[in-house]
């Protein structure tokens, strides 16, 4: 599969997604997108993308199909709808990318039904928020073949060019649900502490200032340090999404007969956000449940 002649079909434009494939486009790849809303495609198309009516659509023509989309839900219909879903129409040798944040488990099911339809399938969740789709910086977890990783990643490479192969196809979930949730724990500790230290007098931002010196301050927790003490909220990855996410990651250990009370204790904390209307709000807006 060259570069030059690989046609794309990108299913899902939501705020990852549509920069995702942005990057496809500018690139000069043939891309033909699809999505619930007709309207968060018209970029693309004014500057050459070909719009489909449904993922089966999309994927009639395309050598490579990839997802990015929110939950299993949503994965299941574009991929298995039995009329509309990508599975429906995709050729014979093609390959099957699903980008997004699943479980493990319905990850091995699509896999599976790509196989029966005679496609080639990936697992490749990305790392990364909207600037790093934006500017192509996204990390890729890939679990699946090699050799059909090394026909995709040219393509992949465009949209970021940190591409780490972690074995099977549930194991490329599995790492991305581990990535999430060891940020996800760390900020909520670190906004819970910031509450204790508010309430004990200490501002804030003298208290990220301080902390962001001594060696237990990851990268991330600097950064969202710096978000927190400046109640900058606009969302990157969204507080309901990270709740999500916990949500599989729970599923996932219990599927595994592991034990994860960490991430069970961060997701309720996320819960609690959600429900006090932060939702919509980036992962840092749970240090308002502490103020």
């Amino acid at each position: 599969m060259s570069e030059q002649m690989t046609q794309v079909a990108f299913i899902g434009l939501g705020a990852m997604g549509v920069r995702m494939a942005a990057r496809l486009v500018e690139a000069g790849y043939p891309v033909t997108v699809t999505n619930r809303t007709a309207a968060r495609a018209e970029p693309l198309v004014a500057n050459g993308a070909r719009w489909a009516e449904s993922p089966a659509a999309a994927a009639a023509e395309a050598e490579l199909v990839i997802s990015m989309v929110t939950d299993v839900a949503a994965s299941r219909a574009v991929w298995c709808d039995p009329e509309r879903g990508a599975l429906a129409r995709l050729r014979e040798g093609a390959i099957a990318i699903e980008a997004s944040t699943l479980t493990p488990g319905w990850i091995d099911e699509l896999a599976a039904a790509a196989g029966d339809a005679g496609a080639r399938f990936l697992a490749a969740p990305v790392v990364g928020t909207r600037p790093h789709a934006e500017s192509g910086r996204l990390t890729w977890l890939v679990g699946g073949d090699v050799a059909t990783l090394a026909e995709a990643h040219p393509a992949l490479q465009v949209m970021g060019g940190s591409i780490h192969h972690v074995g099977e196809v549930t194991q490329g979930a599995v790492m991305k649900l581990a990535v999430n949730a060891l940020f996800g724990v760390q900020v909520a500790a670190l906004a819970e502490i910031l509450g204790v230290l508010s309430r004990a007098g200490v501002a804030v931002e003298d208290a990220v200032a301080v902390l962001e010196q001594m060696a237990i301050s990851s990268p991330a927790a600097k950064v969202v340090g710096a978000a927190i003490a400046a109640r900058q909220y606009a969302p990157m990855f969204p507080i309901e999404l990270v709740e999500k996410d916990f949500g599989y990651v729970v599923a996932a250990a219990e599927a595994l007969g592991a034990e994860v009370p960490a991430a069970a204790a961060a997701r309720a904390v996320y819960r609690r956000a959600c429900e006090a209307g932060y939702g919509e709000h980036n992962i840092n807006g749970v240090a308002q449940l502490f103020e």
